[in-house]
């Protein structure tokens, strides 16, 4: 596959209600796609950096920054046997990991239409049907989460998430669970906690919940091992992990029991196959999830590979249609 041109395009796209986690909420999305065009055949991706550089230090401004002056040099003219190989052209790059991924998914896309096969298939999965969790914000009130709840499981979502912080947990897991005791129930706190709050968390246990994610700091391991220890509750870890080697290190070091693999998070399919196969091979249980991507990128994500021993989740309150902005760069 010879690297002829890469194109970027941003488009913005309201979500049909605001979602809330412990940093913020969000009313809309700025979102950086990706074409690439090797061989004549033209691929998709999608940079997942935010707005600002809350749940991840990327932002959409320097995704495009790193694309365009660091990341188009080295691909162009390129001439790859296969998307997989991509990764070892990036490595100079340090960090930057939703603009790597955002061009590495775009050639795998490629190269799949280049095969005439499906993306799952190319990657390796097995499975045509996964079962589906949700993940959903913090709301208004208990109530509405509730009403929210309800609807998400009348939709036939098999498992429910929702976001925590101090002051929004506790007392609305405890309303989660006696309205749906056998409901597969787990929370995401986004770093909301710190280690000398950890009387506070064990209360968590009490819950039998699937999973707590990230309760502590987003580039932490060694506390959240110290942490896993005091709880019941499993440790699912999602922003300390951005590459195979901090999941083996998680793994080892027992920081925790679960491990979010968000393909864009750890740049692309390549590394998100390693961590896969990782935990596979250590008994982990993987959670593969996404997050406010484009329709097309989402799709992408549903990587069977990943699903052999995962769930996938999506983000509630999709996305609505409607673009602008669009640019290209060559």
């Amino acid at each position: 596959m010879k690297v002829q041109r890469l194109t970027l395009r941003e488009i913005r796209m309201p979500l049909v209600t605001p979602f809330e986690t412990s940093f913020g909420r969000v009313t809309d999305r700025r979102m950086l796609l990706v074409e690439v065009e090797a061989d004549g055949v033209a691929g998709w991706g999608e940079s997942v950096a935010g707005e600002g550089p809350f749940y991840a230090p990327e932002t959409v401004e320097t995704a495009w920054h790193i694309l365009r002056d660091f990341i188009w040099p080295l691909l162009k003219g390129r001439d790859f046997e296969s998307a997989a190989e991509v990764w070892g052209t990036l490595e100079p790059i340090r960090g930057h990991n939703m603009a790597k991924g955002a061009v590495e998914s775009a050639l795998w896309d490629a190269e799949a239409t280049q095969k005439q096969q499906p993306l799952w298939k190319l990657l390796g999965g097995t499975r045509r049907e996964i079962q589906c969790g949700v993940s959903i914000g913090i709301q208004d009130s208990v109530e509405q989460l509730l009403e929210k709840i309800e609807t998400e499981l009348a939709a036939g979502y098999r498992r429910i998430k929702i976001k925590v912080k101090p002051g929004w947990d506790i007392n609305v897991l405890e309303r989660i669970r006696s309205r749906w005791s056998d409901i597969t129930l787990s929370c995401d706190a986004n770093s909301a906690y710190t280690l000398d709050q950890v009387e506070h968390l064990r209360k968590f246990d009490q819950f039998n919940l699937l999973m707590i994610e990230q309760p502590l700091w987003d580039d932490d391991i060694y506390y959240h091992a110290r942490l896993q220890k005091e709880l019941r509750t499993s440790i699912c870890l999602d922003e300390s992990i951005v590459s195979a080697r901090s999941a083996a290190f998680a793994a080892e070091t027992g920081a925790c029991r679960i491990i979010n693999v968000k393909v864009g998070r750890v740049g692309g399919f390549t590394e998100a196959i390693k961590i896969h196969d990782l935990c596979q091979e250590i008994g982990a249980l993987v959670v593969a999830q996404r997050r406010n991507e484009a329709p097309a990128d989402a799709a992408a994500q549903i990587d069977a590979k990943v699903a052999e021993i995962a769930e996938i989740e999506k983000q509630i309150d999709a996305n609505d249609g409607g673009g602008d902005s669009t640019q290209a760069a060559s």
